[in-house]
């Protein structure tokens, strides 16, 4: 007869192991929505280059929101990695996607850029290449242990998106001196606060705080974003000549 004690044990590590197996469905779940999300604003540039082509020209736009966003992508890549980190296969495939996909638009604008800017781009990627490469080297022939590997590409993760979560200032400054909503558009503002939610979500699941924290950040810049748009929106002049594109993508450049 199987004693009271070793009975309850069984019971509470069964009860432990179903928990454990419904939460990593529900933070699959939960990252394939984020997923979904995250490659809408990938895909958000798309107009811009649509323009670009027809008029064979890259016209005012600007190439330092698909170069950063490359290099952000390609740390991210690397830290979605089994090797890196385990369990976050889906940061590794979005930010994989997004690599390629800020690569083919660096591509057009570099074939429809004048040569000063194809030097900028070469430069600018030829350092991004170099400094991607030297991590990776050093992180996987220094670094013995996944844990540390984790931290040391983490902490990097989390400058990145600080920074780019940063670039959303200048628009906001903008809004409020203008008392113009037009340059914040909201569905982009909506998406990113979305975007940032569901990947705190995902993180706090099973804990990871380096996408807790960047993408914590990113959500309080979001909902900061949607309170100006409430506040200025009536004050609008929605005839006002509006910016480029490229002054307002960078709100929109992170996946986690």
């Amino acid at each position: 007869m199987v004693p009271y004690k070793e009975k309850l044990r069984v019971a509470m590590t069964q009860i432990t192991t179903a928990a454990m197996v419904s939460t990593d469905t529900v933070r699959t779940i939960i990252g394939i929505i984020g997923n979904v999300i995250s490659f809408g604003l990938f895909i958000s540039p798309a107009p811009t280059f649509i323009q670009i082509i027809k008029a064979k020209s890259v016209l005012d736009f600007k190439p330092d929101p698909y170069l950063t966003t490359i290099l952000n992508c390609a740390v991210w890549t690397f830290y979605g990695l089994p090797i890196v980190s385990k369990h976050n296969v889906l940061v590794l495939t979005i930010n994989a996607i997004g690599l390629v996909m800020e690569s083919i638009y660096t591509l057009i604008f570099f074939i429809y850029s004048t040569w000063a800017k194809r030097r900028k781009i070469i430069l600018i990627l030829l350092g991004e290449i170099i400094f991607v490469f030297l991590l990776i080297f050093c992180v996987l022939y220094f670094v013995d242990t996944i844990s540390r590997r984790k931290t040391i590409v983490g902490v990097i993760c989390i400058i990145f998106n600080v920074a780019m979560y940063c670039s959303p200032l200048t628009v906001m400054r903008q809004v409020i001196r203008t008392k113009s909503v037009k340059y914040m558009p909201f569905l982009l503002s909506l998406a990113n606060f979305c975007n940032g939610l569901i990947w705190v979500i995902y993180a706090l699941l099973k804990w990871d705080p380096f996408i807790v924290i960047p993408n914590g950040l990113g959500t309080i810049a979001a909902i900061a974003q949607l309170v100006l748009y409430a506040i200025y929106y009536r004050t609008t002049d929605w005839n006002q000549e509006t910016p480029s594109r490229s002054s307002i993508e960078m709100t929109a450049r992170s996946s986690v």
